[in-house]
C-alpha cells in the first residue's frame, strides 16, 4: 500500500514527465524564428553561386530561383525546388537567405553539400499486415522425449567420439589402409614358385644321311620345369634358380640313349654394379609406403583433434543453449509476476491500467525467446549428437542429454613463446608437410640414381645330367655295313694267303657307366656335380641422352621446392593460430569478468528499480528497461563463459596439445598401429576443486573390436 503522499509525489511526476515530452515534441515541429544578428558582427548574405550583392543594396526581398534537378530522365518534367528567399532586415541591412522547403524524406546539411537523392518509395505491399491470432504450437521439442535425460560429462563425450566418430574412423581406415600398402611393398621380395609340365612331340626334317632313315627326326618328350626367383633387398640383387627335367624318345638310329633323362639345375644371380644399387624401385616404394603409413597417421591425429575440438565445442553450445533457455524461462516468469504485481495496484489505484499492458507486451517478447531458445537447445544438441553417435538408429537420438561438466574451467596460463615452440613441435600439420618432404628426397634420390648407365654384374653355375636306356650295337646303322665288306677282304686274303682280320666282338654298350639308367641316375649325376658349367659376365644398358630420367629428376626437385613453400607457409599459418587463440583466450577472459561485473551491477540496478517503484519514486518503464538489461546481462555472462571454454579449445587445438589435456595417448603395439587411450577421470570433468559430477560414467574397459582403432578406459 501506497501513502497519499507517495500517490501524490508520482503523479506529480508523471505529469512533469508528460510536461516534458510533451515539450519536447513542441520544439521539433515548431519552426525555429532565426536569431536578430547583431549590428557589431555583419555577416556576408547568402546567396546563389555566381552572384554577388552589393553593400549598398536597398533593404528588399527578391525571390532567387534555383536550378532544376539534374539527369531528369526523358519524358518527365522536371521536378521544381521552392525558391529560396532573400530578405533584408531594416536594423542592419543585412541579408540572409531563408531555407526552402526540402521534400519529405530528405535530411538538410549546414555544411553547404546537397542533401543525397533518396529512393522512391517501394511498392505498398501488405501495408496493414496483423497476424491473425493461432493457436501456439506444442511446447515439446522434436524427436526428444524430455523425460528420457542422459548425463554426459564433457570427457564421456570424447569418449563416444573417439568410439563412433565417422569421420575418424575413416581416418583410422586410411591408416589401415596405408599398411595394406606398406605390407604389399614389402611383398615385392617373396620368393616367387613357378612350375611347368608339357608333353612335346616334335618332327624335325634332316638333310643328312645321319639324320634319319626317311629324312626326318620324329622326337617324343615328356617335360617337367619348376623353379624360384625373386629380388634382394641388398644392393638391389635379383636371382633365380630352376630345375629342368625330360623324358625323350627318338627315332635318330645314331642315339646312344633311348630312351634318356636329361636334367639341369641352375643357379643365378645379377647384381647391379651403378644404377639401382644404392637404391631402386623396390626399396623406393617400400620406404614411401613407410612414410605414407606416418603420413596417414599423423592425417589421422589431426582429423581426431579436430573432432575433438568440435565436440568441445559443441558441449559447450549445449550447455550455453540450455542455461540460456532456462535464463530466459525465468526471465518470462518474472515478467508474468510484474504482470500481476501491477494488475493488484492497478485495482489498489497506484498504478494506470496502461502499465498493465506494457507488462503483457514483456511477456510476449520473452516468450518468443523462449521458443527462439528451445530451437537453439535443439540444433546444439543435434550437432552434439552428429558428432558422438555412429548411426541414426542410435537410441540417444531420442534422449535429452544433459551436461554435468562445470563451466568454470581453468584457462591455460603459458607465454606466447612456449606455446608456440609446443606448437611447432606437436602440431600434426607440420608433422605432415615433413614427412611429405622426405617421400620427396627418397624421390629425389632415386630419379638421380636413374640418370646412371645401367651396368650388372651376372652370374650362373649350371649342374647338367643325364642317363638313359643304352642301344645295342647290331642295330646301329654303321656297324652293320661292316660285314659284306669284312667278308669279301677275308676272301681276299684267303686267296693270297694271307691270314683273316680278326673277329671283334660288341659288348653292346661303349658309353660310361654313370649315363646309362633311368631318371634317378640322372638325378645322382646332379648331386655329385659330374658336369657343372659356370659363367661370369657383364651386362651395360646406356641409353642415349637419358631425357625421362633427368626430367623425372627435375620434376622431384621443383617438387621439393613447392613443399619448402608449403612447409614455410604453414609454420606461418601455426605461427598465426597460436598468437589468435592466445589473445582470443586472454580477450575472453576479460569479456567474462566484464559480463560478471556487469550481470551483478544489472542486478542490483533492477533490485533497486523494484523498490522506488514501490515507493513511487519510478516508473513501469523503467522496472521493465531494468529486466530487459538483466536478462542480456546473463545471458552475456553465460556466452562470455562459453567463449572462455571454447577459446581453451582452440588454444589447445593451435599448440598441438588436445590429446595431453583430455588424457589421450596414441599408441603403436606392433599389430594395430593406432591405438587411443584415454585416462578416467580426465581433468575437464572437474572444477577446480577437482569435484567429479558425474561417477561412475563408463565401463572399466571399452574396445571397439577387429578394428585398429581401440580406446582403452584405464580406471
Amino acid at each position: 500500500m501506497q501513502s497519499p503522499k507517495q500517490y501524490m509525489t508520482r503523479a506529480f511526476l508523471t505529469c512533469a514527465c508528460g510536461l516534458l515530452l510533451a515539450a519536447s515534441a513542441a520544439a521539433q515541429t515548431t519552426p525555429q524564428t532565426p536569431p536578430a544578428q547583431q549590428p557589431q558582427t555583419p555577416v556576408p548574405p547568402a546567396t546563389q553561386p555566381g552572384t554577388t550583392t552589393p553593400p549598398n543594396q536597398p533593404s528588399n526581398t527578391q525571390p532567387v530561383q534555383t536550378q532544376t534537378q539534374p539527369n531528369v530522365p526523358a519524358g518527365q518534367a522536371p521536378a521544381m525546388t521552392q525558391p529560396s528567399a532573400v530578405t533584408t532586415t531594416p536594423a542592419t541591412g543585412i541579408q540572409s537567405t531563408a531555407p526552402a522547403p526540402t521534400a519529405a524524406g530528405q535530411s538538410v546539411g549546414t555544411s553547404g553539400v546537397a542533401p543525397a537523392q533518396l529512393p522512391a518509395d517501394p511498392p505498398a505491399i501488405e501495408p496493414n499486415f496483423e497476424a491473425p491470432p493461432r493457436p501456439l504450437p506444442s511446447a515439446e521439442r522434436v524427436g526428444v522425449d524430455i523425460s528420457l535425460q542422459t548425463p554426459l560429462s564433457l570427457n564421456d563425450t570424447i569418449r563416444m567420439a573417439l568410439e563412433n566418430n565417422n569421420n575418424i574412423e575413416t581416418s583410422q581406415v586410411d591408416v589401415r589402409l596405408a599398411e595394406f600398402d606398406l605390407t604389399a611393398a614389402r611383398g615385392v621380395y617373396d620368393p616367387r614358385f613357378f612350375t611347368e609340365s608339357f608333353y612335346e612331340r616334335s618332327k624335325i626334317p634332316t638333310a643328312s644321311s645321319l639324320g634319319g632313315a626317311n629324312g626326318s627326326t620324329t622326337t617324343n618328350g615328356f617335360n617337367a620345369n619348376l623353379g624360384l626367383n625373386g629380388f634382394t633387398p641388398f644392393a638391389g640383387g635379383s636371382y633365380q634358380a630352376s630345375f629342368t627335367s625330360a623324358r625323350q624318345t627318338t627315332d635318330n638310329p645314331f642315339t646312344s640313349l633311348n630312351p634318356q633323362f636329361p636334367t639341369a639345375l641352375t643357379v643365378s644371380y645379377t647384381q647391379p654394379l651403378f644404377r639401382g644399387r644404392r637404391i631402386d624401385d623396390n626399396r623406393r616404394r617400400i620406404q614411401i609406403a613407410r612414410k605414407n603409413l606416418s603420413l596417414t597417421d599423423a592425417q589421422f591425429r589431426q582429423q581426431t583433434i579436430a573432432t575433438i575440438t568440435q565436440v568441445i565445442d559443441a558441449y559447450w553450445d549445449l550447455t550455453f543453449a540450455l542455461r540460456n533457455l532456462q535464463v530466459q524461462i525465468d526471465a518470462v516468469k518474472q515478467a508474468r509476476t510484474q504482470v500481476e504485481s501491477n494488475r493488484r495496484q492497478v485495482q489498489e489505484g497506484f498504478i494506470a491500467p496502461i502499465d498493465i499492458i506494457a507488462a503483457e507486451t514483456q511477456v510476449t517478447n520473452f516468450e518468443q525467446n523462449v521458443y527462439t531458445a528451445q530451437e537453439q537447445v535443439t540444433r546444439a544438441e543435434s550437432t552434439l549428437k552428429t558428432l558422438i553417435l555412429p548411426k541414426a538408429e542410435a537410441d540417444l537420438w531420442a534422449r535429452a542429454i544433459v551436461p554435468t561438466t562445470p563451466v568454470n574451467v581453468e584457462a591455460p596460463r603459458t607465454s606466447f613463446e612456449d606455446a608456440l615452440s609446443a606448437a611447432m613441435t606437436t602440431r600434426p600439420e607440420l608433422a605432415q608437410l615433413q614427412t611429405s618432404r622426405e617421400i620427396n628426397e627418397i624421390n629425389t634420390r632415386f630419379f638421380r640414381d636413374q640418370t646412371k648407365p645401367q651396368v650388372d654384374l651376372i652370374g650362373s653355375f649350371t649342374n647338367s645330367g643325364l642317363a638313359g636306356t643304352s642301344i645295342t650295337s647290331g642295330s646301329n646303322p654303321l656297324t652293320s655295313t661292316f660285314g659284306p665288306i669284312i667278308e669279301r677282304v677275308n676272301d681276299l686274303s684267303a686267296l693270297n694267303n694271307l691270314p683273316p682280320l680278326p673277329v671283334v666282338t660288341s659288348q653292346g654298350n661303349t658309353l660310361p657307366g654313370n649315363l646309362v639308367g633311368g631318371f634317378n641316375q640322372s638325378l645322382q649325376n646332379i648331386i655329385g656335380f659330374n658336369y657343372p658349367t659356370f659363367r661370369v659376365g657383364v651386362r651395360v644398358d646406356l641409353p642415349f641422352r637419358n631425357r625421362t630420367a633427368q626430367a623425372n629428376l627435375g620434376r622431384s626437385r621443383a617438387e621439393g621446392t613447392r613443399i619448402e613453400a608449403q612447409r614455410d607457409q604453414a609454420m606461418q599459418q601455426v605461427k598465426f593460430e597460436v598468437q589468435t587463440s592466445l589473445q582470443t583466450l586472454r580477450s575472453a577472459e576479460a569479456r567474462l569478468a566484464s559480463a560478471a561485473a556487469s550481470r551483478a551491477s544489472g542486478e542490483q540496478l533492477y533490485s533497486s528499480e523494484q523498490r522506488r517503484l514501490e515507493n513511487g519514486t519510478s516508473t513501469m518503464f523503467l522496472v521493465l528497461q531494468r529486466q530487459q538489461e538483466l536478462v542480456a546481462a546473463r545471458a552475456r555472462e553465460l556466452q562470455a563463459q562459453t567463449d572462455l571454454n571454447k577459446a581453451i579449445s582452440e588454444f589447445q587445438r593451435s599448440t598441438g596439445n588436445t590429446f595431453l589435456a583430455h588424457n589421450i595417448s596414441v599408441q603403436d603395439d606392433g599389430v594395430t598401429t593406432t591405438q587411443l587411450h584415454i585416462t578416467h577421470p580426465a581433468p575437464a570433468d572437474t572444477d577446480k576443486t577437482g569435484y567429479l559430477p558425474s561417477q561412475p560414467r563408463i565401463s572399466p574397459a571399452i574396445t571397439r573390436t577387429g578394428e585398429s582403432n581401440s580406446l582403452t578406459v584405464i580406471p
